[in-house]
């Protein structure tokens, strides 16, 4: 029986070490067969000669240029690194639809202009709405009667014209609201307020008012009053929510006094020629 030395069989124990070390990390790395034969040959050159040229146990060093005819049992450590080296990217291209994306923009952008739009036209509805209701009109008293036989509607408006002079009475003693009449020296009508009257208010002066046209009820008709007889003949009278005299006796719209100015030359061209038939 031949025996072997112990130093010659701790290095073949040191070999099959180094070369199941090598498998593992060839293993690791299937797709580089250049680093598995550098280790190969630097695993032989680490050996001893007489171990290469040993004719009583020879020991063959197995091909590391594939790894896997020599499969390893896969260890829980291994198994994450095996799997994940096996993963090959997809090398298709992807496919991106320009028209589909060309038209997701468009269609975002047609939203947009719409819902601007839309917010923008409110906004003006609003403010026009607003406006018009804030905005008050000078008229005559013939305007105004001429209004409210067209369109007897409760719109606010403002009156202007001269006060009817001995026309500022009180109807009742005991009642707050007082009575006027106001006059283009044509059409007469009459109006009635509830407050006090400002420090500029005259008899035979300009006068706005502001406020309201309403048909006249039949306690008012049946009242009688020599200065306004005339006024109360009508079909409505002014409610007056506010009196305006706020700048000076003189003051009056543009319009208003035009107004004013045209009945004047009327009336003058009408006594004119009365006077010329008598």
């Amino acid at each position: 029986m031949i025996q072997i030395p112990k130093l010659q069989i701790d290095q073949q124990n040191v070999l099959k070490l180094r070369t199941q070390q090598a498998n593992q990390l060839t293993l690791l790395s299937p797709h580089s067969p250049m680093a598995s034969r550098l280790l190969t040959s630097r695993l032989r050159s680490s050996l001893p000669p007489f171990l290469l040229r040993s004719s009583l146990n020879p020991l063959s060093l197995p091909s590391l240029s594939n790894p896997l005819s020599h499969p390893l049992p896969l260890t829980p450590f291994s198994l994450p690194f095996s799997t994940s080296s096996r993963r090959v990217p997809s090398s298709r291209p992807r496919h991106v639809d320009i028209g589909a994306r060309a038209r997701q923009l468009q269609n975002r952008r047609l939203w947009t202009y719409a819902l601007t739009f839309g917010c923008v036209a409110g906004f003006i509805v609003v403010v026009l709405s607003t406006f018009q209701d804030q905005l008050v009109f000078y008229i005559t008293p013939t305007d105004a009667l001429a209004k409210f036989t067209t369109d007897p509607s409760k719109s606010r408006f403002r009156l202007g014209g001269l006060v009817l002079e001995g026309s500022v009475v009180h109807p009742s003693p005991n009642s707050p609201e007082m009575e006027f009449v106001v006059t283009d020296l044509i059409t007469d009508i009459l109006v009635r307020y509830e407050g006090s009257l400002p420090d500029l208010f005259r008899e035979g002066h300009s006068v706005v008012v502001e406020g309201f046209l309403k048909p006249f009820p039949e306690e008012i008709k049946s009242q009688k009053s020599k200065a306004s007889e005339k006024a109360r003949s009508g079909e409505c009278f002014f409610k007056a929510t506010e009196v305006l005299a706020k700048h000076d006796e003189k003051y009056m719209p543009k319009e208003v006094a035009e107004a004013l100015e045209r009945n004047k030359k009327k009336l003058e061209a009408e006594q004119s020629i009365s006077t010329g038939d008598a």
